[in-house]
């Protein structure tokens, strides 16, 4: 008798884990599986832009944002609606990435059904429970929970194995997937994206920057923000493009600093094409990001870190990104460096990416149906 076909679910609920899940989503549909894409709705206007990108929607939203949601609150929302959705549609088998709160939620109630839990992404560690916060405590509640851990390297799957976890698997980071998915888009129509970002031309570089963490509301963001300025005023042929996070800590933040600089362009949160055409075009990179710490690598553009710890030492290690902190002295310092010593930024642009080949969602899709 032949085994029962699997119900699979994918849930997401922010930008990044759209990004990295919508390969192995688009792989097992690909693969005949009877798989839905669940949106929580997390950071809603963010995720529309990816869904977008990659010809697709989802197949339930349930749409739990609220305005100015504690975790708390955010918490118990998702586990009302998710149990609500794992009734209807009896599923067996859910996917989720990362350490967002829509993923360690739907991994909670995943467990609570009895459900086959798969994390990718799995084995980042800082050990530090509040940095990055909450995502520390978020990613070690899925690796407890998880029958199936994709580590995107060896030393994440060296993590786990000290865990004592089953079912690790390396496969790679499915990010590298996502962006040479959406390089090759960029350079079909690379006259397009030109297009759309005229200000790049007027200027002798570009400096992409993002940030959004929690851990740096407050004191954190003044001082990046200062740093911004400082360089800004130090190196005006340079167009330093801010791409501002919704949230209102960062966005007020940013605008009060940042707003009226000539050469700083803050703008909206860009569809990931057009982030991916960015950051092809930069010449450093300053962020606080997950996904960039393992994208830029793979466009030889050095990363400076703006964070006090990593959960992804291997682009450190690699030296393709450096961990600067959010002191306004380390940035600016760090900066220069690059600027300074030709030589230092060659090594850097042109140390490998430690992350993966964009085969990732083939792995994990092999993976899961050979076992499963």
């Amino acid at each position: 008798m032949l085994p029962t076909p699997k119900k699979f679910a994918i849930v997401l609920g922010t930008r990044t884990e759209a990004i990295k899940l919508m390969p192995v989503y688009l792989e097992l549909k690909r693969r005949k599986i009877a798989v839905d894409l669940i949106s929580t709705g997390q950071h809603k206007s963010m995720l529309d832009q990816i869904f977008q990108v990659f010809g697709t929607s989802p197949d339930n939203s349930l749409d739990i944002m609220v305005h100015d949601q504690t975790l708390s609150g955010l918490t118990a929302r998702l586990t009302n609606a998710l149990q609500e959705s794992f009734e209807a549609i009896k599923y067996d088998v859910v996917l989720v990435q990362g350490d967002t709160t829509t993923a360690m939620v739907a991994s909670l109630v995943a467990y609570y059904n009895r459900l086959i839990v798969g994390h990718v992404e799995a084995g980042l560690r800082t050990y530090n429970k509040y940095s990055p916060f909450p995502e520390e405590i978020n990613r070690q509640i899925i690796g407890r929970i998880a029958d199936y851990h994709f580590a995107p390297t060896k030393f994440a799957g060296s993590i786990l194995k000290t865990e004592r976890a089953n079912g690790v698997h390396v496969v790679g980071n499915t990010v590298i997937d996502s962006l040479l998915f959406c390089l090759n888009k960029v350079r079909e129509q690379e006259s397009c994206y030109k297009e759309k970002f005229p200000l790049l031309d007027k200027y002798e570089r570009l400096v992409l920057i993002t940030g959004h963490r929690r851990e740096s509301f407050g004191r954190g963001f003044d001082e990046i923000c200062n740093a911004i300025k400082d360089l800004s005023q130090t190196y005006q042929t340079t167009l330093f493009y801010y791409p501002v996070h919704l949230n209102p800590n960062v966005k007020n933040k940013v605008h009060d600093i940042l707003a009226g600089i000539p050469n700083v362009y803050l703008g909206d949160p860009l569809p990931y094409d057009e982030l991916v055409y960015l950051m092809s075009r930069s010449f450093i990179i300053l962020t606080d990001s997950g996904g960039i710490q393992e994208e830029a690598p793979s466009l030889n553009v050095p990363v400076l870190v703006m964070r006090d710890t990593t959960e992804r030492p291997e682009g450190i290690d690699a030296g393709c990104s450096k961990l600067v902190g959010t002191g306004t002295q380390n940035i600016v310092e760090s900066f220069t460096e690059l600027i300074d010593k030709p030589e230092k930024y060659h090594k850097m642009a042109n140390a490998m990416n430690p992350y993966g080949d964009g085969k990732a969602a083939q792995r994990i899709a092999e993976i899961l149906l050979s076992e499963l």
